[in-house]
């Protein structure tokens, strides 16, 4: 079986990176989407994402009440709560008449729980269970992106606040004005028109893919904690939706076709299903998220898998490479460099750069500014700012906290020579600062 696999890996590197008689338009056309769909086979079977779906699915079971009765609270406020069912019953209908029965216990389950009689304890974990739902997903897209940026503690509560209480309200309200102003007497007059009553026709049976798409593109484009290009989220938010809607389709067809489940498992085939519908959402989702990644960064997209972890030589040559960058540009008074300046500068992934970037900015050898996108500037005077300095910071983290345990498998010896090692370094380097090699060398 190893044999056939690695056959075929070959086989496929062969033909999609490693053909240079290729025509133009099997270039152009056909490579692109074929190596895209290779790196995601290829993930998939490493199996990162499927294990963060099946945690997602853990926490959705513990989250999906509670969050909606934060959300069906507020709801009830403005007297649009019973909208909350069909949304639901939308989500569940691939499962059919168990999708029904599933809608109406967590509905019920919802009804009773009363918010005001909770007291202050319970309230609080009625909203962590809910944060931890959105903080599950927030985590799983920061993992695709490769990202290790976390945003401020307001920031991060005001979103989940904003998705938890607000979000629904403005979506149900967008709906309700919509039908309000379809309901009107000159929009039917209009609708009475042939041409005119076709097209909307058409349109209300083509609207939910669109909606679907859309809010796929919309996760994609504002949760991750990264900059994400409209172009690379839309990609990933179609794909998702069509995904989605093809698999709910034959989701629905197995469903009814599961005659013998319902005989095995009793009354628990109902749950079984579900629990392998969320999976499957979930999975989707994150695949639609892997995919507006690989477009967003090209560079990802190579035969064998990028190894998040760099090696202590790549990292600090990267790091003095981005700080001498940085340097030169304040020196000679040329716009601040981003996040895209560096990676087209340096052709590396955007997220290794902001890994070693977050190691400077920490010591305080570099700076953003407030403008958008995020630009850098040297920390402080470039003549107090040796090479020695730079390297303790960039060799000063290490991948999983690895170096505390390493360092207590060293022998005494061992340390020894690494610590004259340091020595000799440091005295080295402590004398050549950046100033000095940018005005003697340059870049």
């Amino acid at each position: 079986m190893d044999l056939v696999a690695n056959y075929v890996k070959r086989t496929a590197i062969k033909l999609l990176w490693e053909n240079p008689t290729a025509p133009v338009w099997y270039s152009r056309m056909v490579l692109p989407p074929a190596r895209l769909l290779y790196v995601l086979l290829r993930d998939l079977h490493k199996g990162h994402l499927t294990l963060r779906a099946m945690g997602l699915v853990y926490t959705t079971l513990l989250a999906i009440v509670p969050l909606l009765a934060l959300s069906f609270s507020v709801l009830k406020g403005f007297g649009v709560h019973n909208q909350v069912e069909p949304l639901l019953a939308s989500f569940l209908q691939p499962l059919g008449a168990q999708g029904e029965t599933i809608t109406k216990n967590i509905i019920g389950f919802v009804d009773n729980i009363k918010v005001g009689v909770l007291g202050s304890i319970g309230l609080l974990l009625l909203v962590y269970t809910s944060v931890s739902l959105i903080q599950k997903v927030e985590d799983s897209f920061n993992f695709i992106w490769r990202s290790r940026r976390a945003q401020g503690l307001g920031r991060t509560f005001s979103g989940y606040l904003i998705v938890i209480l607000i979000g629904p309200l403005l979506v149900f309200t967008a709906l309700g004005i919509a039908a309000s102003v379809i309901s009107t007497a000159g929009v039917q007059a209009l609708l009475s028109v042939e041409f005119i009553g076709t097209l909307a026709h058409f349109s209300g049976r083509v609207l939910p893919y669109v909606l679907v798409c859309t809010v796929f593109a919309f996760i994609y484009m504002f949760v991750p904690h990264t900059k994400v290009r409209l172009a690379s989220a839309v990609l990933g938010g179609i794909i998702a939706g069509v995904l989605w809607e093809f698999v709910g389709w034959g989701f629905a067809s197995f469903v009814v076709s599961s005659v013998r489940y319902e005989v095995i498992y009793s009354g628990f085939a109902v749950m079984i299903l579900f629990l392998i519908w969320l999976y499957v959402s979930w999975l989707i989702l994150l695949i639609g998220a892997q995919i507006t990644f690989y477009h967003q960064n090209s560079e990802f997209v190579t035969p064998e898998s990028y190894d998040q972890a760099l090696s202590h030589y790549y990292r600090e040559g990267l790091g003095l490479s981005m700080m001498l960058l940085i340097g030169d540009s304040h020196l000679h008074g040329t716009p601040p460099l981003s996040l895209e300046n560096l990676r087209h500068t340096l052709a590396v992934p955007s997220a290794n750069l902001e890994e070693v970037l977050q190691s400077l900015v920490e010591r305080g050898l570099v700076r953003e500014t407030s403008q958008d996108p995020v630009t850098y500037l040297p920390g402080r005077d470039l003549g107090a700012i040796s090479v020695a300095e730079v390297l303790d910071a960039l060799r000063s983290v290490t991948t999983y906290g690895s170096e505390g345990c390493g360092h207590k498998k060293m022998t005494s010896s061992a340390q020894a020579v690494m610590a004259q090692m340091e020595q000799v370094l440091s005295k080295h380097f402590s004398d050549q600062s950046l100033r000095g090699i940018l005005e003697k060398r340059g870049v």
